[in-house]
């Protein structure tokens, strides 16, 4: 089932674009806000687990404000990193930060499409994504554009909402996901639907077993779950 933010006829892709330029001058806050800052111990762990601690090339797809990518300058610091996303609107946030912080020469944004990549066959050692997966149109599609551009035994590393299952964790969980937190983002980023678009599409994506299973269809091998903080988040790995 493919979850839209807005309506019907507009294409998931071009939806998901208008709703980050949407909220993106509301992203960051919010983020830390409604995850109580949990959300950046979930990025470090992400990066901690690519293998390859030598890294020179990585791509991050779904980039948006660039925490995720501003990470991996941090624990890979002298990796050169593309991040890559949508929305111009969170490019350009992200780019403030990186501006900040004097990494224009080693940390490159676009905007791009994660499902029609611009780049080569086997140009990345790692490619991650944070929170984007979801988004992709057509799931398959976007992995094995990322296993495209993928070195041979290069590293996809994604960093992912999922369901918890532990009682009675499942249950205070899904109330705050299903109604506080859409209204706190509807208050705050004036945005209505965005954040009821969270809860659904966390609802409809193929977490744990079923995303290693989509993992493996599109050509990824040793696909492992880790799952962090009761099941809230996971952190999914593979190999080209």
């Amino acid at each position: 089932m493919i979850v839209k933010p807005y309506n019907e006829q507009e294409s998931k892709k071009s939806q998901v674009g208008k709703m980050f330029d949407n909220i993106a001058p509301y992203y960051d806050f919010l983020n830390g806000f409604l995850s109580l800052g949990i959300d950046n111990i979930w990025r470090r762990k992400a990066i901690s687990s690519i293998k390859d601690r030598q890294s020179k090339q990585i791509l991050d797809v779904a980039t948006g404000t660039a925490d995720l990518t501003l990470e991996i300058q941090k624990q890979l610091p002298s990796s050169d990193i593309i991040g890559m996303d949508l929305s111009n609107e969170m490019l350009a946030i992200g780019r403030k930060k990186i501006q900040k912080r004097g990494l224009d020469q080693q940390i490159t944004l676009e905007q791009g499409d994660s499902e029609n990549l611009s780049y080569s066959n086997n140009t990345f050692d790692a490619v991650t994504v944070a929170f984007g997966v979801r988004n992709f149109e057509n799931l398959e599609k976007g992995l094995a554009e990322i296993q495209r551009v993928l070195k041979p035994s290069g590293q996809v590393v994604v960093l992912e909402f999922s369901r918890p299952t532990v009682f009675p964790f499942k249950q205070l969980f899904n109330t705050y996901f299903k109604y506080i937190l859409p209204l706190v983002g509807r208050v705050t980023s004036q945005d209505p639907k965005a954040y009821q678009y969270l809860y659904d599409s966390v609802q409809a994506f193929p977490d744990g077993e079923d995303f290693l299973k989509v993992l493996e269809k599109t050509g990824f091998k040793s696909n492992q779950c880790k799952k962090l903080s009761l099941g809230i988040c996971s952190i999914y790995s593979g190999f080209k």
